[in-house]
């Protein structure tokens, strides 16, 4: 019975062998995600070396195992059973191939990158394995040999795309656009209607500084393929670059009719390349198309209001925002945005209506908490603007805007040390903004503090040199002073630059002209400021002076006759008519007449 039974073993072993070796060769491809068939040993690459005639049937063994393992997501166990049957089979590219596969799925990458060093770059037979080779290779820092990996490809495989874009994506990360542009070019010479050959040559001309060469290779991807849609994308940015919206326009246009009429973020730059045109009714056409496809489209309705905003329309906006609001009552930041624009109607009783119903939902509401204090300031409410506000700097301490608008409320009502005091905070907290400086400047200025306002003020040029207000102020104190006359030019004229059509900048560039001497100009000066500004008695009172130094003596009385018509207070301009020998300085003309210097 032993001696049987024994026969019968060595039958069922055999039996059970062939049956391996049959379930291998039947077994899914999906188990071999390079899409090899799972040969072992030096089959791997029988055009290059002579076949054994035997396989360790062990290796047979550990192969089913671990490629059972993977079908059942146990990536630890296929490894072992791997590495077992490499024992068997030392040479096996297959099993090297799937155990650097493994480890680099485990996140072992060094030890994906070690198996991966021992398979001989030319025993690679197929497009797959060179991708997932170069993979591992430049993950684990090994950036040449995952290049040598892909070379190798596109030599076994010239027509193979993928080779060609991972190669030369690999060498865009490197920055190494010359050898890239070979790689791309390389790929045109083989598949000359490689859509994504010119792509990436155009992404090289832009990053070479080559725009009109992008633009050809760009459009050149969109010939090739129209649906082409990164091509588009870049083609597009280039264009808005370039200034050339109108082109850009037409090319959004394209995509949209002829490839993909429902791509959402095409149209919304599409919408906002038509605002930037002053095409609002083009742009919520766009924007209707958005909200048939998805009535509940938040982004598209905000956008629609915001445009009919911008064209003054506001019954219109504040109809699209109520009706976002009807559905959803708790988007804060679309009533904030209702009440700006009853802000903009000066309809501050609804504008406070719509910030306290966002504060009560939400009393950490920063912007409406803000805005609540902004408008009671501008009201005139002091106190309930320092409210407001102070509630403000406890919600966000670090945020400029309450901090200035308390400066700005404590100035309002002439409490000059605590508009400095809560300025210096804001500085404290926000040293580099330059409109606190200012407006901490101008308090000084009012404390009788000039060295601190010349400090501050430039200060405030210091972190932004185009601060029109700080140019004009500063300018403006060393003209009134007689200190500094040409600077106080120069600072007034780079205001005036920045702002032409401001008359009070005008005026104070015509003062800084007066007391150099340049008469001519300052007259030129002030009578645009007049122009400008045709109800200011301070410039009128300007004007006055220059007429009489020209000895122009009856314009120099009417311009300030016309001064103290419009700042009937100004007893100092009431002193210095008397004494120029004009009389009794009575205004005789009416509130409603029109003064031409």
């Amino acid at each position: 019975m032993r001696q049987t039974s024994s026969i019968r073993s060595r039958k069922t072993v055999l039996l059970w062998l062939s049956r391996v070796r049959t379930c291998l060769f039947s077994i899914p491809l999906l188990i071999v995600s390079c899409g090899t068939a799972p040969q072992l040993g030096v089959h791997e690459k029988e055009s290059s070396s002579p076949v054994r005639e035997t396989i360790p049937p062990q290796a047979y063994y550990y192969f089913l195992q671990g490629s059972l393992a993977e079908l059942n997501n146990d990536s630890v166990g296929a490894l072992e059973a791997y590495q077992a049957g490499l024992t068997f089979d030392p040479d096996s590219i297959f099993l090297k191939f799937r155990i650097a596969k493994l480890h680099f799925r485990l996140a072992q990458v060094s030890a994906a990158v070690d198996m991966a060093k021992q398979i001989p770059v030319e025993r690679i037979t197929s497009v797959a394995m060179f991708l997932e080779m170069a993979k591992i290779f430049f993950d684990g820092g090994e950036h040449s040999l995952a290049l040598q990996v892909l070379s190798e490809g596109e030599r076994q495989f010239p027509l193979e795309q993928r080779l060609y874009i991972s190669h030369g994506t690999l060498l865009l990360t490197e920055k190494d656009f010359q050898q890239a542009g070979g790689v791309f070019r390389d790929l045109l010479q083989h598949v000359p209607e490689s859509a994504e050959a010119h792509y990436y040559l155009g992404v090289i001309a832009l990053e070479t500084n080559t725009k009109l060469e992008a633009v050809g290779h760009f459009e050149q991807a969109i010939a090739l393929n129209a649906s082409f849609e990164r091509a588009y994308m870049k083609l597009v940015e280039l264009l808005e670059e370039e200034n050339d919206s109108l082109r850009a326009i037409e090319l959004i246009e394209t995509f949209l009719t002829d490839v993909n009429p429902n791509h959402r973020d095409f149209r919304l730059r599409l919408v906002r390349l038509y605002i930037a045109q002053k095409k609002g009714d083009q742009a919520i056409e766009h924007l209707d198309y958005l909200l048939k496809q998805n009535p509940g489209d938040l982004h598209a309705q905000v956008r629609k209001a915001q445009i009919y905003g911008e064209q003054g329309n506001f019954a219109a906006a504040i109809e699209e925002l109520n009706a976002v609001l009807r559905d959803r009552p708790n988007e804060l930041r679309v009533r904030d945005f209702l009440g700006l624009l009853y802000e903009e109607m000066k309809d501050y009783e609804r504008a406070i209506q719509a910030y306290q119903a966002n504060v009560q939902v939400d009393p950490t509401f920063f912007d409406s908490v803000l805005h609540l204090g902004f408008v009671s300031y501008r009201l005139k409410k002091n106190e309930e603007a320092v409210s407001y506000l102070d509630q403000a700097v406890k919600l966000q301490p670090k945020r400029p805007e309450p901090y200035l608008l308390l400066g700005l409320t404590y100035f309002q009502m002439k409490d000059y040390q605590q508009a400095k005091s809560r300025l210096e905070d804001g500085i404290q907290q926000n040293p580099a903004n330059a409109e606190l400086h200012f407006n901490l400047g101008t308090t000084y200025d009012k404390l009788d503090r000039f060295d601190a306002v010349v400090k501050e003020m430039e200060q405030a040029l210091e972190l932004d040199p185009e601060h029109a207000d700080a140019l004009n102020y500063l300018g403006y104190s060393y003209a009134d002073r007689g200190i500094k006359a040409e600077e106080a030019v120069s600072l007034t004229q780079r205001a005036v630059a920045l702002k032409p059509h401001n008359g009070y900048y005008v005026d104070s560039l015509a003062w800084a002209l007066y007391k150099v001497g340049r008469i001519e100009e300052a007259l030129e000066m002030i009578q645009r400021a007049v122009a400008l500004v045709p109800d200011d008695p301070v410039i009128y009172e300007h004007l006055g002076e220059i007429f009489l130094i020209r000895e122009e003596r009856e314009k120099a009385r009417e311009a300030w006759m016309h001064s103290l018509q419009l700042d009937s207070t100004n007893e100092a301009l009431k002193q210095r008519f008397r004494e120029t020998g004009f009389g009794e300085p009575i205004p005789t003309l009416s509130q409603h007449s029109t003064y031409t210097p």
